[in-house]
């Protein structure tokens, strides 16, 4: 039997190429998706790709009416907490890949998805290379105090820093907070060139023409150092595969759960 699949965002840079893919499974079907440019026609005119039989509403609510398995949020960050409640309320689980959602939504998320007793899989990046970086700088940060992290996107990225960084930072916090040799309240100068103090992390994000998405941990030790980076490339089809396994493995837990890993045998 398919699962189920509402996909918020499904015109969009990596929601399309995610919709595109799963016209290629058996074991998953899209039921409706969320798109507002593209609302009132179906999905396959809109790609062209006549196997995506399924219609395009401008809002999340509409396309819910649509009773799915699983929800993918991959829409605009000022309305992703929004709809991944409705989809909870409506008895769905839920795939998080859309960026700019707080330590606090994801508390309000977790709490929903307990009482809903439903799964929510909230990945930053799905690509494996991703991961691996968030792995490796949580067991880095065990034996190194020392670290700030580097966030780099293109020009017109507005969420900063990414969901990317935003994960990783957290994800250190379960180890530690990074040690400052200077307290920022010491800084002589501007305190803010010294980034943003997020989860425990000094954030920089930079946004830039060139870039696509990119993330850097450097861990400083006396006389020597130790740094973690992710490039991506200019297409979404790093991020396809891990999105596939998130819908298939959500249903297998109930709660939030954050990074792909959760569903990796790492």
């Amino acid at each position: 039997m398919s699962i189920r699949t509402c996909l918020a965002g499904a015109t969009g840079w990596a929601g399309s190429a995610l919709a595109l893919a799963i016209a290629q499974t058996e074991d998953i079907r899209l039921v409706s998706a969320v798109s507002r440019a593209q609302a009132g026609r179906m999905l396959g005119e809109a790609l062209r790709e006549p196997r995506l039989d399924c219609p395009v509403y401008a809002t999340a609510s509409e396309a819910l009416a649509h009773p799915c398995d699983v929800f993918f949020e991959f829409a605009h960050p000022d309305v992703a907490k929004a709809n991944v409640l409705a989809a909870l309320e409506r008895g769905a689980h839920v795939v998080i890949g859309t960026s700019g959602l707080t330590d606090a939504d994801y508390e309000d998320i977790g709490r929903a998805a307990l009482r809903c007793q439903r799964g929510v899989l909230a990945a930053g990046n799905f690509a494996l290379t991703v991961v691996l970086l968030q792995k490796f700088a949580e067991i880095a940060a065990r034996y190194i105090p020392q670290w700030e992290i580097l966030d780099y996107a293109h020009d017109g990225k507005k969420d900063a820093p990414s969901g990317t960084v935003r994960e990783l930072a957290h994800r250190l916090s379960t180890v530690r907070p990074s040690e400052l040799t200077v307290p920022l309240a010491q800084t002589h100068g501007l305190p803010e060139t010294r980034g943003a103090r997020l989860a425990g992390s000094q954030v920089h994000s930079i946004r830039l023409p060139g870039f696509a998405i990119s993330a850097e941990v450097i861990f400083g030790m006396p006389d020597q150092k130790l740094t973690l980076r992710h490039d991506a490339g200019s297409s979404a089809q790093p991020y396809v595969d891990g999105a596939l396994l998130a819908i298939r493995k959500v249903s297998t837990f109930v709660g939030l759960r954050r990074g792909l890993d959760h569903v990796l045998e790492l």
